[in-house]
């Protein structure tokens, strides 16, 4: 590999091989230059009489290793490459491609954009002062965060890319021999810089094939994981036939996943699709020259959704955030784990005091609900870790961990990974996994986990080496490994060295110990509280979850063209359902449930499937609540609520909280049946003050994004400014939510196909008050909505443009005399107006009501709206057919045919035509429920007037339609495209029957 850097035109020029001259022209080069934005790329071959080198900086004799992907940061595009590292060792020295792993020392960034940063360490400051004589400071390096985080020396790779560090060994060989070798062949879940090196991935797999070998025998991109990794050989007694010593090589690769990422206090539980934070696969490698054998084992968080909030000292306060609603995200979870690994046997060690014993409590409770799912592939012990070292110190954790029948069971049932060292031919594998967690996932955790991997390598011994179980320098660096091991992920999740690692290293107690945990915890509670959101914000920025941020693409006009295409074609692979969502805002002026919520709630005879409620002024607006705001207002409410929908006449379903959220006095919650937790997603809530110039919570935004089934929602609920004449002040509190309210991954309000505000605008009625109050009196609410400030600056296009309302026909909500209907008759005499208003924007929303509702508990009236949206279920393997016909139908693309023209003409394969698929489910009809076939229920005369034979419809004997795709929720696109397309013919015959209905889409 040869990279060099050219300021004119600014490009990166990796050339696949030496160049002619010691500078001039490469003889082939692969040339990276910025796109037309900050998030784009543009990465070409071109040939030698394209590139000059006479002006090139050749980066290679400064030692890069390889590229990590590209990442735009403050509007400028950077490529992050290794710049300095150390080698481990090599983890596996009998196979026959060394399997070395290098840590990562040092990592630089490159601008495609600017050469202002040249000549500047990412991990240091610059002094602009010469270019910037308006601002002569200096000025921290836009990466110098992420250069910090991943010059931690807790990232690794593969020295050579023939080699895959992401993934365990029992994988690995199961693998086709061409995959093995394939740098694209490898554990999203583990590589942490796959989200910046995605572009570059994308464009590599595109690649003609010589081009793909170019690119690949540079070895440029390179995988990185996160975690430990140490290699320690050893000279073991040989069999006393030949007297030579055997050379054995113990190594431990611990893997950080990265999908729930973060630090101790600002990640914990789970997210909506069952990742789970401080997620660590762990495998314990011993290879000879006749075997090689590894051991996998498992730790995380407790995957319900729980969190802590606040200062947190030693006595951690833990909250459940969403109890009711964790169930689906757990099943996921322990469902990912047993597909990935086999039978799950879940080791516990949390305490049974105080706040580890809720969280213990709802991790059993969740855990029985799912073995009705799971069966016997999921079993647990609980085992109190503080309790039994109080009782009989560190030393009688083994011995009660051995006596635990559950555990030894499982220990034997399980076993291990052996093979061949010459063949690499599997003699056994392991046959399930141990998930072991405490409250941190560190340290209690890291012991047990310590004592399996001995427990599991003397098993082995005992078959291969009985003498073996007997060497001290095996156990002294088993120990020191999984020592390393421990302070490794400890400092990466909580900043400080593991506890308990001085009786790791030596298997004594010791008083220096002692102390050395004591100074630790101290250093983690201060870290933990006062340093980890700046550390959390790097982490952030380096996987794409900041609110701002976008992924760099590789400009590719082949690509692009098919995507939108397919978006112009969306009703051919989905479909659509009815659903029914209840939006209600009201301003509770500080009071407490005083009355039934019935009238409010449910204003007509329905079940909504969401209930979506915001509040303004939940809790009195004070200095105190400003500086910091009381959440037990909101857990009242909360708890009035799920008791109304809980208690209601003609009930027909049940109701769970999904999230909440407060912004001091503005809170938001949503509510769902129980049975739709399975299919709402991503689930994320933010806010955004505005009170005091974005420094007060005062006034503000809470907003909640979620993902039913395909299609995405966001709601709002904001207090703005008050004061009849303070119209600007609220047009600029809407300019600032609307633009500084973000979610993850880059995401905004306009980001999802429906946006509902639900809110306290404070908008008034530009008229007298006694004009007001007579038309109010006379229902002339025409004249008083031509007063409406809000509508003025709505048609002005000032404030909320491309929002709708529904028509006004009720009286305005604010203000009243508490406990009456009577208008405020204080001093103030405040103008009737509507403050409180619902306005959405999504061509799938349909708005069935909108009123309000006539409860006085407080100087607001309550205003609801009723929507009926259409929900878009996606078949993902008929759109991967399209998608790859598209495609297609693009590489041939004749001399001056129209690509639009063309695609537009493409249609997909009879196989997947709509009109001869059943027509989709309903809440009133089931696509397999007929006239001739009630209910489904076959008759069973058909059997023998029915001749069994070969169909490409699974469902229908007759028909030569093939839905396949449609009907399977959980094969790869790639394996539906291949059964239903590729290979019709050998799908087995199955006669029409009463199936059950598709199970929802991810």
């Amino acid at each position: 590999m040869y990279l060099y850097l050219a300021n004119n035109p600014r490009t990166l020029i990796l050339a696949t091989s030496p160049s002619e001259e010691r500078i001039g022209k490469p003889r082939r080069a692969l040339v990276f230059r910025a796109g037309v934005n900050s998030t784009q790329a543009v990465v070409e071959f071109l040939p030698k009489d394209e590139v000059d080198l006479s002006s090139a900086v050749r980066l290679t004799q400064r030692g890069i290793k390889g590229c990590l992907g590209m990442i735009s940061v403050e509007n400028d595009l950077f490529l992050a490459v290794v710049a300095s590292a150390t080698e481990v060792g090599n983890t596996r020295p009998s196979e026959t491609t060394p399997e070395v792993v290098a840590r990562i020392q040092e990592v630089a960034f490159y601008s495609l954009t600017s050469s202002l940063w040249d000549d500047v360490d990412s991990g240091s400051n610059v002094d602009l002062s010469e270019r910037d004589y308006n601002n002569p400071q200096a000025y921290e390096h836009p990466c110098a965060p992420l250069s910090k985080i991943l010059s931690s020396g807790t990232f690794y790779y593969a020295v050579d890319s023939q080699w895959d560090l992401s993934t365990r060994l029992t994988r690995r060989l199961a693998r086709d021999p061409k995959d093995s070798k394939d740098v694209g062949a490898y554990d999203e879940k583990f590589v942490w810089n796959e989200y910046i090196a995605r572009s570059l991935l994308d464009f590599r797999e595109r690649l003609d094939p010589h081009e793909h070998d170019d690119f690949d025998r540079c070895h440029f991109i390179i995988l990185t994981i996160q975690g430990y990794v140490g290699v320690f050989s050893m000279a073991l007694p040989a069999p006393p036939t030949n007297g030579a010593p055997t050379i054995a090589t113990l190594s431990l690769i611990s893997r950080l996943g990265w999908k729930r990422a973060g630090t101790r206090f600002n990640t914990r539980g789970v997210d909506d699709d069952g990742n789970c934070a401080n997620f660590v696969e762990t495998e314990t490698l011993f290879s000879t020259d006749q075997h090689c054998t590894s051991y996998v084992q498992a730790r995380g968080s407790v995957p319900v959704f729980w969190e802590q909030q606040g200062l947190q000292t030693f006595g951690q306060r833990i909250q459940i955030t969403r109890p009711h609603a964790s169930q689906p995200a757990f099943e996921r979870h322990f469902a990912h784990l047993t597909e990935e690994y086999g039978p799950t046997h879940a080791i516990n060690l949390l305490g049974t005091k105080e706040n580890e014993a809720i969280l213990s409590s709802a991790y059993d409770r969740h855990l029985s609900i799912a073995r009705a799912g799971l069966g016997d592939e999921l079993s647990i012990t609980h085992f109190d870790f503080h309790a039994q070292v109080r009782i009989g110190g560190h030393d009688s954790v083994m011995r009660e961990l051995r006596r635990v029948e559950a555990i030894t069971d499982h220990v034997d049932s399980f076993g291990f990974t052996m093979c061949d060292a010459s063949s690499n031919d599997l003699i056994t594998s392991q046959r399930g996994i141990f998930r072991t967690n405490c409250l941190d996932c560190l340290d209690r955790t890291n012991f047990v986990q310590d004592i399996l991997s001995r427990t599991t390598l003397e098993q082995y011994l005992m078959l291969i080496r009985r003498e073996w179980i007997h060497s001290s320098p095996l156990w002294l660096h088993h120990r020191e490994l999984w020592a390393e091991n421990g302070d490794a992920l400890s400092r990466i999740y909580a900043g400080t060295g593991a506890l308990n690692t001085s009786y790791t290293r030596s298997g004594k107690r010791t008083l220096a110990g002692v102390f050395s945990d004591a100074t630790k915890s101290v250093s983690r509670a201060y870290i933990n509280n006062f340093q980890d959101k700046a550390k959390q914000a790097s982490i952030d920025m380096f996987l794409g979850n900041m609110s701002s941020q976008r992924q760099v693409t590789i400009f590719d006009p082949i690509h692009d063209s098919v995507r939108a295409a397919l978006e112009k074609r969306l009703p051919e692979y989905s479909h659509t359902k009815r659903c029914v969502i209840y939006v209600g805002t009201w301003n509770l002026n500080g009071r407490p449930p005083s009355e039934s919520l019935l009238p409010w709630l449910f204003p007509r005879d329905c079940s909504p499937d969401m209930f979506v409620l915001g509040f303004q002024e939940i809790v009195p607006l004070t200095a105190q609540q400003i500086v910091q705001t009381d959440p037990e207002k909101r857990r009242i409410w909360e708890t009035q609520i799920i008791e109304t929908l809980n208690r209601r006449p003609k009930k027909k379903s049940d109701y769970v909280l999904l999230r909440s959220e407060q912004l001091v006095g503005t809170a938001l919650l949503i509510l769902v049946k129980t049975e739709l937790t399975a299919v709402i997603r991503n689930v994320e809530a933010t806010t955004r003050k505005t009170g005091l110039r974005g420094m007060s919570g005062n006034k503000g935004a809470v907003g909640i994004r979620l993902q039913y089934h395909d299609t995405t929602f966001c709601f709002i609920t904001a207090h703005l400014a008050a004061g009849h004449a303070n119209v600007e002040e609220r047009n600029m509190d809407y300019r600032t939510i609307e633009t500084g309210l973000h979610f993850l991954k880059g995401k905004t309000i306009l980001s999802h196909d429906n946006v509902i505000w639900l809110a306290d605008t404070n908008y008034r009625i530009d008229l007298e008050n006694e004009v007001v109050r007579h038309l109010t009196e006379s229902d002339s609410f025409d004249a008083l909505l031509a007063a409406d400030q809000l509508k003025q600056v709505m048609d002005a296009g000032v404030a909320f443009s491309g929002y709708e309302e529904g028509p006004l026909l009720f009286r305005p909500t604010y203000r009243y005399d508490l406990g009456t209907d009577n208008y405020d008759s204080s001093e103030k005499m405040r103008i009737p107006a509507w403050t409180d208003r619902v306005l959405y924007r999504g061509h799938q929303l349909d708005l069935s009501t909108y009123s309000r509702a006539e409860l006085k508990g407080s100087d607001h009236k309550p205003v609801y709206a009723v929507f009926r949206p259409n929900i878009r279920l996606v078949d993902t393997a008929k759109r991967a057919t399209l998608a790859r016909l598209l495609l297609n139908s693009v590489l041939h693309t004749e001399p001056g045919e129209k690509l639009d023209d063309k695609l537009a003409l493409m249609v997909l394969p009879e196989d997947f035509h709509s009109n001869e698929l059943p027509p989709p489910s309903s809440d009133e009809h089931t696509w397999w429920d007929t006239l001739d076939l009630p209910n489904g229920i076959l008759p069973i005369s058909s059997f023998t007037s029915h001749p069994y034979h070969y169909s490409k419809n699974p469902f229908d004997g007759q028909s030569s339609v093939d839905t396949s795709v449609s009907s399977s929720p959980s094969s790869s696109d790639e394996e539906l495209y291949s059964a239903a397309v590729m290979t019709p013919d050998r799908l087995p015959a199955v006669l029409r029957k009463p199936p059950p209905p598709p199970p929802p889409s991810f």
